[in-house]
């Protein structure tokens, strides 16, 4: 009697994965090459989906994918170390029906995944290196603090202006402000009531304590930028006018490698800094800036620009000359782009930038 052979091999054929990520389980789809083979739920470990694929699919090459958002980019090292080919993607770049965007739900988003992760129309997100991941967190967690310390300023400030104290002629203007001399003035303002006080006091540590947690979060990302890993790069960004330590720490930790933009309009596609554009037959419409960016980025090019224009005669003529055809904040946005040009040569070429008022 001839027995059946049970034994499963999969070698040389492809199995692919999409998931919906949540914080206490995940959405599974898997399809083999020609056919659906299961959407279920399954706990959010890697482990558990490598093992899954290895059990049912042994000597397969497996394939993954899931989109880039809260859950960040553990899983995708951990499924890499288990041998899973994973990718993170750009939500907004997974082909979507116009059913499935009226009728989401995580069966249909994992399925979506997995159908476009076989026919190859997903395009992975650059993911960095899980040190540049670290030291990326550090400089973050500065920026955030920095707004943070803005909203405890604007904090007291409103109490005072809703309690009718005004500023002394010594702190008229903003930039006296939150000096040493400063801080003193409001210990000393009287209140009618103890309650009242002891309200503007609770403010006023509150401030403090952020300003010292800043100023050592501050060292801390100095620090960082005078190690191997940063130092030269920061040297080459500061030579640039406008350019300081902090964006340039900015701009290394969040773009890890300049090499990976093959061009300059690449960079500022990715960053954020180029217009939308629609054109129809032999109309062209050129709109504002994208709005898909990164935002930590355009940020820091777009406050060094207002920086640049005070230190660099040619990009102040630049910005007065855009200035007579749009406003202030839409010219900045030009500025930033020509900032944004030449931290890309300076990285790309690995040489400091030669200062020319014609540039």
């Amino acid at each position: 009697m001839q027995k059946q052979n049970n034994t499963l091999n999969f070698e040389g054929q492809n199995i692919y994965v999409g998931f919906d990520v949540h914080l206490k389980s995940w959405q599974v789809t898997i399809l083999t090459e020609h056919m659906f083979h299961k959407t279920f739920v399954m706990p959010p470990k890697p482990e558990v989906l490598s093992n899954y694929l290895k059990d049912n699919f042994p000597k397969g090459n497996y394939y993954s994918a899931y989109e880039a958002g809260f859950s960040g980019l553990w899983a995708h090292y951990q499924l890499k170390a288990l041998g899973v080919n994973n990718i993170v993607v750009n939500p907004a770049d997974i082909p979507t029906t116009q059913k499935e965007k009226v009728q989401k739900e995580d069966k249909r988003d994992s399925r979506k995944i997995a159908r476009s992760l076989r026919s190859g129309e997903l395009t992975p997100i650059y993911v960095p290196s899980e040190s540049t991941l670290d030291d990326r967190a550090l400089v973050r967690a500065r920026s955030m603090l920095v707004g943070d310390m803005t909203r405890f300023k604007q904090r007291i400030k409103s109490f005072l202006y809703f309690n009718g104290v005004t500023f002394p002629p010594e702190f008229e203007r903003k930039s006296t402000h939150w000096s040493g001399r400063f801080m003193k003035w409001l210990d000393s303002i009287p209140m009618k009531e103890q309650s009242g006080r002891q309200a503007l006091d609770i403010l006023i540590e509150e401030a403090r304590n952020q300003r010292k947690l800043l100023l050592e979060t501050n060292k801390k990302v100095k620090k960082l930028s005078e190690g191997v890993k940063y130092n030269e790069q920061v040297g080459l960004l500061k030579s640039i006018p406008g350019i300081g330590l902090t964006n340039s720490m900015v701009i290394l930790t969040e773009v890890e490698d300049i090499k990976r933009f093959p061009k300059d309009e690449k960079f500022a596609s990715y960053v954020g800094l180029i217009p939308t554009s629609h054109s129809s037959g032999d109309k062209e419409k050129i709109g504002e800036i994208t709005f898909r960016s990164h935002d930590f980025l355009r940020k820091a090019f777009i406050e060094s620009a207002w920086i640049a224009v005070r230190f660099d005669p040619a990009l102040l003529m630049a910005y007065q000359k855009l200035c007579k055809r749009m406003e202030p904040n839409d010219a900045i946005v030009r500025i930033a782009k020509k900032l944004l040009n030449r931290v890309y040569f300076v990285l790309k070429n690995n040489k400091k930038y030669e200062y020319n008022k014609t540039n």
